[in-house]
């Protein structure tokens, strides 16, 4: 597959601030070739050798990350396979310390005397970094947990299901589609198998082994007599787990308006699902604007947690050290020394968490031998915490980083990434369709659709998948060209009611883009169902 056509193909059904660059591509290898992992104690014999050659050249803090990253991408469009590849990215990525600096330098020649020679490199560029040093690195402390490892939980390993099983169900999907209405329908797969492994001179030897899997579709439909057309995106979640995921269970299942999935993903039936409400969305009306009650699903509230939470939350915006990819954050220090900052109502408590299972996020251990952990980002609606890594823990009074330091690939320098941050469920019971009842003028919105915000993280714009109508406690039909404009602290603070945890799921993204040079990662967010009263809404139709 070119570059060009992966880029294609991985922006359809992404937004487009998600997506700021590929993800590690490596070279293609066979797709008949079997999966396998490399020995621990090889990796820890390379290790070795890195941490040693640094201390002689003069570091005084070294860590190393050998990676073997594996990816897979199926694509079909209609009765066609477009592609199928696997690569494989594999080398050592090395970072120092020296006369208060960091260096970093990588190489994919895993021999003794290139890691060395590499090793030697990195102290070199800390050393030359220092000559325009004004503040030295200040490193939280960090323990060192000998040799370790941590293992994603998964049932069944994606990479070991064949081929033709995987292209098989994505051209069922599609065949579905096309005889539920559709006239156009791409569905993909994504695969991900992360062989990571850290070692440091605090005396940690940490190795994982990470999965992920991401299926989606677009279904199109046209109306021949206007010429207008609206698409439908998949409603699944990407997540941190095997291909369990792709086995439909119908305890996992919500139905409703539409049918929604916890644990398990039935890409047929949504796909199925998807051919009429794409359908039913060109003969849709058009909404009215005005101020509405919102209900807005965890397939589709991710996005919003994720732009107006998780972004803003992160240190490095907060402090002004990153201000790519829309900006960096409203979220100052005095807000959160204040103590008292009213982000959102009571009702709303946001925690980061990457040790949520089957999220995208969750890893034992951080790119910096930090074990990774919970913590509360909004406590009862009150800013209690950030994100935050290694050199800047001591800026908000922490003596030990919060795990959130990582890298896209052994050849990129880690930094600070959000964690899964998500929205805690309620603690009264609550599901949405009771929740639906008491609302007398309302949307009901689920899947991520458009977004924009601003560069503080501050106003922002927001639409969805599919619309429903609310009024006096039942959905009436569906609408279009619906999208709702806020600012985030007033946003989260008309939430009125969040159902409880029965109603509970992961959403997230597969390449969020940060950083310059850019690099992406994967996270989730969780919530269930919440209210949100009074929010401004848009016909993003409408002509002046």
């Amino acid at each position: 597959m070119k570059r060009r056509d992966f880029l294609h193909y991985t922006g359809l059904g992404l937004g487009a601030g998600l997506l700021s660059q590929i993800p590690i591509i490596g070279k293609a290898v066979p797709l008949d070739a079997p999966w396998y992992t490399i020995d621990p104690a090889r990796k820890k014999e390379l290790a070795d050798v890195a941490l040693n050659a640094a201390r002689s050249k003069g570091a005084s803090y070294t860590d190393v990350r050998i990676g073997r990253y594996l990816n897979q991408f199926l694509i079909t469009r209609e009765d066609k396979v477009e592609n199928v590849v696997n690569t494989e990215s594999y080398g050592i990525g090395i970072r120092v310390l020296a006369n208060g600096c960091w260096g970093f330098a990588s190489t994919d020649q895993m021999d003794k005397d290139s890691i060395a020679r590499t090793a030697a490199t990195a102290v070199a560029i800390a050393k030359e970094n220092a000559r325009l040093l004004t503040t030295p690195v200040q490193l939280a402390p960090q323990k060192g947990y000998g040799e370790v490892s941590w293992k994603a939980p998964v049932e069944k390993n994606a990479f070991e299901v064949p081929v033709k099983e995987k292209v098989d169900l994505l051209l069922s999907v599609n065949d579905v589609a096309m005889k539920n209405g559709a006239d156009y329908v791409g569905s993909y797969m994504f695969l991900v198998n992360e062989q990571k492994y850290f070692a440091s001179s605090d005396g940690s030897y940490i190795d994982q082994d990470v999965h992920r899997i991401w299926p989606t579709f677009q279904i199109t439909k046209i109306d021949k007599a206007t010429g207008k057309f609206e698409t439908r995106d998949a409603l699944s979640a990407p997540r941190g787990m095997g291909y369990e995921y792709m086995i439909p269970r119908e305890s996992d299942k919500i139905k409703g308006v539409t049918t929604l999935y916890r644990d398990r993903y039935d890409m047929v039936e949504d796909a199925r699902q998807g051919a009429q409400q794409v359908g039913e969305k060109l003969k849709a009306k058009s909404v009215e604007p005005g101020k509405y009650d919102l209900i807005l699903d965890p397939s589709h509230l991710w996005l919003t947690i994720h732009e107006s939470v998780g972004h803003p939350t992160e240190l490095d915006r907060v402090l002004g050290y990153e201000a790519n990819f829309a900006g960096t954050s409203f979220l100052t220090l005095d807000k959160w020394e204040s103590k008292k900052f009213q982000f959102g109502s009571p009702l709303v408590n946001i925690v980061a968490d990457k040790t949520q299972p089957g999220s995208l996020g969750a890893v034992g251990y951080d790119d910096e031998g930090v074990g990774t952990q919970k913590w509360d980002l909004i406590k009862d609606g009150v800013l209690v915490n950030y994100q935050a890594i290694r050199d800047q823990a001591h800026i908000i009074g922490l003596n030990q980083s919060q795990g959130c330091c990582y890298a896209q690939g052994w050849s990129d320098v880690q930094f600070q990434r959000m964690a899964n941050v998500s929205l805690q469920p309620g603690t009264a019971s609550l599901t949405p369709a009771e929740m639906i009842k008491n609302v007398e003028k309302g949307i009901f919105i689920a899947g991520n659709g458009s977004f924009s915000i601003d560069q503080q993280r501050y106003n922002f714009q927001f639409g969805g998948q599919v619309y429903y109508e609310i009024k006096n406690g039942q959905i009436v039909g569906m609408l279009k060209d619906v999208a709702y404009q806020s600012n985030t602290q007033e946003f989260w603070n008309s939430c009125a009611a969040i159902a409880d945890k029965r109603d509970y799921r992961l959403g997230g993204s597969f390449f969020d883009g940060k950083g310059q040079p850019s690099q992406v990662s994967a996270v989730s967010h969780g919530s269930a169902t919440a209210r949100f009263n009074g929010v401004n809404v848009i016909n993003t139709a409408r002509k002046i």
